[in-house]
């Protein structure tokens, strides 16, 4: 079915965005599981907390909205820190069904503060400037500029990380934790700042996500982050938990999925969610430990 070269170049780019958003939200899954194997269901709350956090800065403190927005991504990080030192540190040699618990009573308890503090009706997104809703030519291919800023700030900020963990002696002793956390501890390495220095990186790409997703679609409300989140996780899972590079071809392997779909088969629009389900069955019956494995040693 030929949907001709420009609309084609159009759902491309739709894809690495949207493929980009899904990455930068399972980066966060992913990190946190190959330090702790730990699933952070709040992930995708922290990310509906960022936006939230971006929309009040701007306009209840009256703030630039590029200041709005990095002011956003440091709470963002800072609360991604706070829930690690209070609901997760205190379960960390508890069984592991605990922190499962934890993670998913603090993803309802995020949601639930939104609806009281920030009430729960949808609030429009329209603190940016709005020259990035211009419209780029590309041919006859007509591409929203916030579409290229996405992907450029999505590449950036996996260029980041790479810097980070392999790079810098915090991204070693990352790596090094994911391996083996008393021996690392046993080195000198303080594993408690570690961790923390991973919640807040991954709360701080939820939130640069969260930002973008919401000036893509832009309406912020409590629940926003559950299918984001939701299909992040499955980005990640078909990346192979815990893999860096995993999340990252997992997120831009779905946003393809859902986008050119569509694109070929407008018909199946109304079913555009349920691609990513049946992608996530199909993995985990044929490769349940994702397209990057993670091998682990068990000690018994």
């Amino acid at each position: 079915m030929d949907i001709g070269l420009n609309a084609l170049i159009q759902n491309i780019f739709n894809s690495l965005s949207l493929g980009g958003l899904y990455a930068l939200i399972a980066v966060g899954y992913t990190m946190v599981y190959g330090i702790l194997r730990l699933i952070n269901f709040a992930h995708g709350d922290i990310f509906m907390m960022g936006t939230y956090f971006a929309f009040y800065a701007i306009t209840a403190f009256f703030l630039p909205w590029y200041l709005g927005f990095l002011m956003a991504i440091l709470i963002t990080g800072l609360l991604g820190f706070s829930i690690e030192k209070i609901a997760y540190r205190p379960l960390r040699n508890a069984p592991r069904i605990s922190s499962l618990i934890t993670a998913i009573g603090m993803s309802f308890f995020l949601e639930s503060f939104a609806v009281v503090v920030f009430g729960g009706i949808p609030k429009s997104f329209n603190v940016y400037p709005k020259f990035f809703s211009d419209i780029i030519l590309i041919g006859q291919s007509r591409i929203p500029l916030l579409t290229f800023i996405t992907i450029g700030v999505t590449f950036f900020l996996f260029l980041v990380l790479w810097w980070i963990l392999y790079k810098t002696k915090i991204g070693l002793a990352m790596r090094a934790i994911s391996v083996d956390i008393p021996a690392t501890s046993l080195m000198g390495a303080n594993v408690n700042n570690i961790i923390s220095t991973t919640f807040v990186l991954g709360s701080a790409f939820a939130a640069v996500a969260g930002i973008l997703w919401a000036m893509k679609y832009p309406q912020v409300q409590p629940y926003m982050g559950f299918t984001p989140g939701l299909k992040a996780f499955i980005a990640a899972v078909i990346g192979g938990i815990g893999s860096i590079q995993g999340a990252i071809v997992g997120g831009f392997l779905l946003g393809f999925l859902e986008i050119m779909i569509v694109g070929f088969f407008p018909s199946l629009a109304g079913y555009r969610d349920v691609f990513a389900y049946i992608v996530l069955v199909v993995i985990l019956m044929f490769r349940p430990t994702g397209i990057f494995k993670i091998y682990s040693e068990q000690k018994v």
